[in-house]
């Protein structure tokens, strides 16, 4: 620790990242600060992001079962549309609620919070600004975990009521009749399947052939298939020129696409990817710079091209899982403080919030393929465990993919309730080097989802077998 500096790790940001690397730095006895603009902690994760979009989802769930199963239907007075603020009644006290968690974890391992918008002005030293001031503190190391915003969409400013980013969707005060989705990756499909099963006409546009190619494409087709029931309406290889706001009333979305078409539509949610906050921190002072997308480069260890700056979470890009950058926050510090810090794991988790729910751990079939790397699928539908019955889910499906000569788990892949919580028992197994026989002897509680290890274990060995 050196008296030179105010702290010997400075977080700017408290999201996920900053939020790890902070504690990980108190708890190993340094002086640990986060600089936070927003007026919650916990960055957009919790302000706009992870948090707000779960809460929402659980809403539209809760709303949509009622809706599908008439015989609940007496415990509950439903209209056919809900209302926005129905909707989103709880997300503000589910943040308010994260918020003084997040606080409270901070203040007891004694890491400092500053309010205010940070910006460097010299390798070790930011300043702070806020509606009390400007000060400068300095730092014997510094991680940058600013995180992202929405990238703008062409031609218009988003109005939070007809032309949105993920960041609105929170702030609705009214729901849309219809709404184009432009972009199917992660944050476009959950939204775009959220609203649709609340009765909203949604329009998915996006350049590519297909949503989230990096899934296995058993799922993704199950996932098109699903929404596609839901009458979402989705226009492949299709490029967005501009949008414009027709004025009322009432007040609509102009989308002109590449190809000529033309879709009118009551809001336009625009989510083609995000770009690094680093836009107001003024990297140059620190002798940094960002990509055109605002992303910095890090090494294996999280550590800039200035040995003692690291940046961690989404602001250096792929994979931007709230998880994951809690981990390289936690391993950043680490590195930092000279701490010793194994490797992050191989194998983490992706899970989308989409209705159906997605989750996968390991390598998908065309990874595999492309290796040639011979494989066994064994699949578990839930529609066949008592469980996936009771839930009155019966298009869920849960897909393991097993070496052939070592059977070893390679990949697990799930759609459908409570995907992202039953992949945790295949993403042990993955960690700890087990496979086949494992789960062709282990029980399992019934009746629960979880049985559809076993099923989907004894359709790849019968296949095996012959």
């Amino acid at each position: 620790m050196s008296a030179q500096y105010d702290f010997d790790l400075l977080c700017i940001g408290s999201g996920p990242a900053g939020q790890r690397a902070a504690v990980q730095a108190a708890k190993a006895g340094r002086r640990a600060a986060i600089v936070e603009r927003r007026l919650v902690v916990g960055g957009a994760c919790l302000d706009t992001g992870t948090i707000p979009s779960k809460t929402f989802r659980e809403a539209v769930l809760n709303f949509a079962a009622l809706r599908d199963h008439p015989e609940r239907r007496r415990f509950a007075k439903l209209e056919y549309r809900p209302s926005a603020d129905q909707l989103l009644d709880r997300v503000g006290q589910v943040v308010r609620d994260e918020c003084g968690v997040i606080e409270d974890q901070l203040r007891r391992n004694d890491v400092t919070i500053l309010r205010g918008q940070a910006s460097f002005v010299g390798p070790h030293t930011v300043a702070i600004t806020s509606p009390d001031g400007r000060r400068e503190v300095s730092a014997e190391s510094i991680l940058v975990a600013c995180g992202t915003r929405p990238a703008d969409p062409p031609g218009v400013t988003s109005d939070g009521e007809v032309v949105l980013t993920s960041d609105d969707i929170a702030r609705l005060t009214k729901l849309p009749k219809s709404m184009v989705v432009v972009g199917a990756g992660v944050i476009g499909i959950e939204y775009a399947s959220m609203f649709a099963a609340v009765g909203v006409e949604v329009t998915v546009v996006d350049r590519r052939e297909r949503p989230l190619e990096f899934l296995d494409q058993e799922i993704v087709d199950e996932l098109i298939h699903q929404m596609r029931r839901k009458k979402v309406t989705f226009r492949p290889r299709e490029g967005v020129e501009r949008i414009e706001v027709v004025e009322g009333p009432p007040r609509k979305a102009l989308v002109m696409l590449e190809s000529g078409k033309r879709i009118t539509t009551d809001a336009v949610l625009f989510s083609i990817g995000r770009v690094g906050a680093t836009g107001d921190l003024n990297v140059a002072a620190a002798g940094l710079q960002a990509d055109g997308r605002g992303r910095l480069t890090v090494d294996e260890h999280y550590r800039t091209p200035v040995p003692h700056i690291f940046a961690a979470g989404d602001v250096i890009g792929y994979p931007s899982l709230a998880a994951t950058s809690s981990e390289q926050g936690r391993l950043a510090a680490c590195h930092a403080l000279g701490l010793p810090a194994p490797p992050m794991a191989a194998h983490f988790p992706i899970g989308i919030y989409a209705i159906p729910e997605i989750s996968m751990v390991g390598d998908p079939e065309h990874l595999l393929t492309e290796r040639k790397e011979p494989y066994e699928v064994g699949i578990a539908r839930y529609r066949e465990i008592a469980r996936g019955q009771i839930l009155g889910d019966g298009d869920g499906m849960l897909k393991l993919l097993f070496g052939r000569e070592d059977r070893r788990l390679l990949g697990v892949h799930i759609i459908g309730t409570g995907a992202t919580e039953l992949l945790h028992i295949g993403q042990t197994v993955i960690g700890l080097g087990g496979g086949l026989d494992y789960f062709l002897r282990t029980i399992f509680n019934y009746p629960t989802l979880a049985e559809c290890y076993k099923v989907a274990a004894l359709n790849a060995a019968n296949k095996l077998a012959a």
